[in-house]
């Protein structure tokens, strides 16, 4: 497995269905960010009046995370063995919605821990799922933007910018229990859109023939899904160390009010709806490694700007915007890059992988270690966490190797009229 896979030609869905499994999609992963957002958004509201400290704080984020990874193994895995893809996923978005209303009524940390280990494992193989149905049903030259789109749009525009702005001015209003009520609600109606509008892809019999079996093993060692489960471990740590401290370090820290801090967390959605677009197509056009590459520097912006910056909250804003740019490639690592380097039938297994590892290494162990890091030497420690993640997560990305369709062909030819 150690060349790019070139997949065999697969029957092509019309636009329309296209467009619709790829929206739909969406807007599910964007409810899933919703409510899992929701805890890092309401913790101004909820750390007071549960008396919780930083590393409660951060072992709540961990736990959500451990639970998301074994699901995104374990359901990934699952989907590729029994092929129902779309009864798994909207048994999934129904489970999450009703871990949203168990958060509401937890009265203890330990109540509000078992709730997020609920939710965890309920949310973790949506998107391993998700992917594999877009890579299934979606034409090759267009997937990076399709992938992008179905993992970044409706998850930044709704779990980044609403979320933030709504929740927040949702439990000033009426208390951040009610605000976890609300969150919980759209899934139920996502889950029955899913049942209704989508079809199971269907598997093609004469690959399955042919084809040997796999290990797990072996698509974790190919290379470009090695570097892509780095890269997860790295910038999702990065991506929750954010959501989970970002919110407490503003309004502490910062002085900030609470609805300030919203609008500036959900300045982040805007920059990351936006690069569901651009970045992922930029990547379809130039390559999938120089974007992969340059992308994580932006990240510097914003850490350094909060640390740093004392000016308005508008320019603020730019800052948080640009910054959370690096966003953009979450799909490239998490999806297109392992969908175009392992056989098809093993697209939800190395999925699961990029995304699962993440969750497990950056996800569980980096907002706990934060934590600890902030009751140590304050809220400002892990912001210098996420300076240094970005830095390691460059040169991480060097080592890929090219998958994009457009520069395989460009480098094939090249190839051919040089020999």
């Amino acid at each position: 497995m150690h060349n790019t896979f070139t997949p065999s030609p697969k029957a092509v869905r019309s636009a329309r269905y296209q467009f619709l499994l790829v929206g739909l999609l969406s807007l599910n992963f964007g409810i899933v960010f919703f409510d899992r957002n929701a805890l890092g958004f309401l913790m101004p509201f909820i750390q007071p009046d549960l008396q919780l400290n930083n590393t409660q704080v951060g072992i709540l984020a961990s736990a959500l995370s451990f639970t998301w990874a074994l699901a995104a193994f374990g359901i990934g895995k699952l989907s590729d063995t029994i092929g129902n893809r779309k009864l798994l996923l909207v048994l999934s978005t129904i489970a999450f919605s009703l871990c949203s209303f168990l958060s509401g009524i937890a009265g203890s940390f330990a109540l509000l821990l078992g709730a997020r280990l609920l939710m965890g494992a309920a949310e973790g193989g949506i998107m391993p799922i998700s992917h594999a149905m877009v890579a299934s049903e979606v034409a090759p030259e267009r997937l990076g933007l399709a992938q992008g789109v179905a993992q970044n749009f409706g998850s930044n525009l709704l779990g980044s910018f609403v979320a933030p702005v709504l929740l927040v001015g949702f439990a000033t209003a009426y208390g951040w229990r009610e605000a976890f009520f609300l969150a919980g609600i759209p899934g139920i109606l996502t889950a029955l859109l899913i049942w209704w509008l989508i079809d199971e892809p269907k598997a093609p019999a004469a690959a399955k023939a042919e084809a040997p079996k796999v290990s797990v093993v072996s698509v974790l060692l190919e290379r470009n899904v090695l570097i892509c489960v780095s890269l997860s471990v790295l910038l999702v740590s990065y991506l929750v160390v954010c959501w989970v401290f970002m919110p407490l370090y503003l309004t502490q820290v910062r002085g900030i009010s609470p609805d300030g801090m919203g609008w500036l967390m959900g300045t982040l959605g805007i920059s990351a709806t936006i690069g569901a677009f651009v970045v992922s197509g930029l990547s379809d056009r130039i390559g999938r490694r120089p974007v992969m590459i340059v992308m994580p520097l932006l990240g510097l912006l914003l850490p350094l700007g909060a640390l740093y910056y004392q000016g308005s909250l508008w320019m603020l804003a730019v800052f948080f915007f640009f910054g959370w740019g690096l966003n953009g490639i979450f799909p490239l690592f998490m999806a297109t890059v392992p969908t175009e380097s392992v056989d098809p039938r093993y697209v939800a297994t190395a999925l699961g992988l990029t995304m699962g590892t993440g969750e497990v290494l950056g996800g569980v162990l980096a907002p706990s270690l934060a934590g600890m890091a902030a009751d140590a030497a304050g809220l400002t420690a892990p912001l210098w966490i996420m300076v240094g993640l970005t830095v390691v997560a460059t040169i991480t990305a060097l080592f890929l190797r090219e998958t994009a369709p457009s520069q395989v062909r460009k480098a094939a030819t090249s190839a051919a009229a040089t020999a």
